[in-house]
């Protein structure tokens, strides 16, 4: 089984996607446009061969350098788990005949105006939206719609340049910072808590399913720097006051043709209880997620992944053990990383339901919080009671501090 796996190196995850790859008995080739040698060595050793691409987003030269070489060496499976080149596998893959997620299907997990129409064409319940190429349609946009509303970039990643506005001055000031965003997406802003569905799917069918909820949501966490985000995944995503958005996520799979992989869900329930679509991408969730997904179920959802995408089956069974709690820091002060507070209570607090401390270490400069989700480091708890999960975790958030100067 030959497989490409472009950006074998990046997102933070993927070296453990390539891990997966070899650990179920497949030939990688890797793309990236980054030297082989600057590569890290655990992806470096999974590596059957490695093409490099002069310039990986620009599609057409990327196309036009690989299809020949694949061509002559054949290929079994195109596989990209980062955001920005799903589009790219999908074009490779049509261009070489190779079985998998089409230009269109892509597309439609890609273009959130078209994948909200598709959805809504099902019956689903999705925020009202509208396309804007200019400030002028987006600001007529918003009336239509109703304020409060959110605009964020069509194609865009997580929530990078998404912006919640409540009026038409706060549009026109965010609109100010987004002149480098082509498409912008208008839509209803949905008030109520914030969920994830995740998926590894096999031909369009759950093999294993996640639900995680954001303490706050993303867009209140990206608005404010003193705030530490938090996410928990369920231990049971099948329990009955999740099963709604379970459904809501299954009926967009169906709805936007999903065939083998992962998929991230966002979805909202609202104060009177309906659950509304969010958004949807077919790739890995970012920030610790998958890592809480195997802390949650003492498995190698990696791997998995991987036996999906190359033999259609998925051989591990989720234990449903722990509730799991991510608290990401952000430290206090500018410059380098001079201290951390709170630690040894946490310890003491958690003992071995503290899993893992990545949190930066003394003397690092600290990173630009607009610009990760990461933060200056973060810590990972676990236990099967609910109550006590959400306890170290809003302890993690309360008393944990990290100072920079």
């Amino acid at each position: 089984m030959k497989v490409v796996l472009i950006s074998p190196h990046y997102p933070a995850e993927m070296p453990d996607f390539t891990r997966g790859l070899a650990d179920v008995g497949a030939q990688i080739i890797g793309v990236g446009d980054t030297p082989r040698e600057g590569l890290p060595a655990g992806v470096r050793q999974h590596l059957a061969a490695y093409l490099r691409v002069s310039a990986l987003f620009d599609e057409g030269r990327v196309l036009a350098e690989l299809v020949p070489e694949l061509r002559r060496v054949g290929v079994d499976r195109i596989e990209a788990l980062w955001e920005p080149c799903v589009l790219l596998a999908a074009r490779l893959r049509e261009a070489l005949g190779v079985p998998g997620m089409s230009v269109d299907t892509a597309m439609a997990f890609r273009d959130k105006t078209l994948m909200r129409a598709r959805l809504a064409a099902a019956g689903l319940r999705v925020p009202k939206n509208a396309r804007a190429r200019s400030a002028a349609e987006a600001l007529a946009a918003a009336r239509a719609i109703g304020y409060p509303i959110c605009v964020k970039p069509v194609a865009g990643a997580g929530s990078a340049d998404t912006h919640g506005c409540v009026d038409e001055p706060s549009l026109r000031a965010a609109l100010s910072t987004m002149g480098h965003v082509p498409e912008l997406s208008v839509e209803e802003f949905i008030t109520g808590d914030e969920f994830t569905y995740d998926t590894v799917c096999v031909e369009g069918v759950p093999a294993f399913e996640s639900v995680a909820q954001y303490h706050p949501r993303p867009l209140e966490a990206r608005s404010q720097e003193w705030i530490s985000p938090a996410q928990i995944v369920f231990r049971d995503p099948h329990h009955p006051a999740l099963m709604d958005g379970v459904r809501l996520g299954r009926g967009v799979l169906k709805a936007l043709g999903m065939g083998t992989g992962f998929t991230h869900m966002e979805w909202f329930r609202k104060p009177d209880g309906e659950v509304v679509f969010g958004e949807i991408a077919a790739r890995f969730p970012g920030a610790k997620l998958v890592d809480q997904m195997n802390y949650a179920n003492d498995f190698d959802v990696f791997r998995e992944w991987a036996r999906a995408v190359c033999w259609h089956s998925f051989e591990a069974t989720p234990q449903r053990r722990y509730h799991v709690a991510a608290v990401f820091k952000r430290a206090l002060g500018r410059g380098r990383i001079t201290r951390v507070e709170g630690l040894g209570a946490l310890r003491a607090r958690c003992g071995p339901r503290l899993i893992a401390e990545e949190l930066l270490p003394i003397g690092h400069p600290r990173r630009d919080w607009k610009k990760t989700l990461l933060s200056d480091g973060c810590v990972i708890m676990r236990d099967p009671d609910y109550a006590a999960c959400l306890d170290m975790m809003q302890a993690a958030v309360r008393d944990l501090r990290v100072y920079a100067e």
